[in-house]
């Protein structure tokens, strides 16, 4: 299944493939993650991050918008 988007629910420790695929975009960077490389997501708002870097740049933004 190459170059196919996957759908995913984000737990806290781990993700439920809801649709399958090889890959999700980060929300911030919209860089192609692949599902083997994902480590940053965010439960609440069920988005997936590249790196740390770009899980950080979101909550900074979250912080400075409340």
């Amino acid at each position: 299944m190459k170059n196919k988007l996957a759908k995913l629910k984000y737990m806290p420790n781990n993700f439920q493939i809801i649709e399958e695929g090889d890959h999700v975009i980060c929300a911030i960077s919209q860089k192609k993650i692949p599902l083997e490389n994902l480590n940053y997501w965010n439960v609440d708002k069920q988005e997936a991050y590249f790196s740390y870097v770009e899980s950080s740049i979101k909550r900074e933004k979250d912080e400075i918008n409340n």
